[in-house]
């Protein structure tokens, strides 16, 4: 009975190991996609979860030849606000006028600056884990070492949430649109 489990057992972990080439393959041409590409535009509703509060915003991320946009386009109250995300990314200016969104880590992560994050992560991210859940490719990967970076795929490998975990907090969870 041992000699009949072995075989079996062995060709199931080939089998496995496949499964998981395909996945791997499957991000990498993904990612490498991303990196080329010319311009990327989305939308994300996006939940900010700070130490003593929490905060929605819906931003609008664009990418093209003259770098990363993001603007706000909810709450109404600072509607319209845009940056370019810069190195340090935690504060945005407009008119004279600076609006300061917090940092949500101690790594300098912000509302403003988890889109251009999250896309690094997807360019550049190591794919450290897959699984599926409810028909969506779900792949985990750590852009930093103190950063996990969740994406959920959908069957054309457009990106639908996404959730950014630092030391072991969750910082942000976006639902995104629009992906182009």
């Amino acid at each position: 009975m041992k000699r009949l489990c072995l075989p079996f057992v062995l060709a199931l972990c080939l089998l496995l190991s496949g499964c998981g080439s395909g996945v791997k393959k499957q991000y990498e041409q993904f990612s490498s996609a991303l990196v080329q590409r010319d311009s990327l535009s989305f939308t994300a509703r996006l939940r900010a979860e700070y130490e003593d509060k929490t905060a929605e915003f819906t931003l609008k991320y664009a990418r093209d030849e003259s770098g990363q946009t993001v603007t706000v386009t909810e709450p109404e109250i600072i509607a319209g606000i845009s940056a370019r995300i810069a190195g340090d990314g935690t504060a945005l200016e407009y008119d004279g006028m600076i609006l300061d969104t917090g940092e949500l880590d101690a790594y300098g992560l912000t509302p403003m600056s988890a889109l251009p994050v999250l896309v690094s992560a997807m360019e550049s991210g190591h794919l450290e884990s897959f699984r599926k859940e409810d028909g969506l490719l779900v792949l985990e990967l750590v852009p930093e070492e103190h950063l996990a970076v969740t994406v959920w795929f959908d069957e054309e490998m457009r990106p639908l949430k996404a959730e950014l975990v630092s030391e072991g907090q969750l910082r942000v969870a976006c639902a995104i649109e629009n992906w182009k």
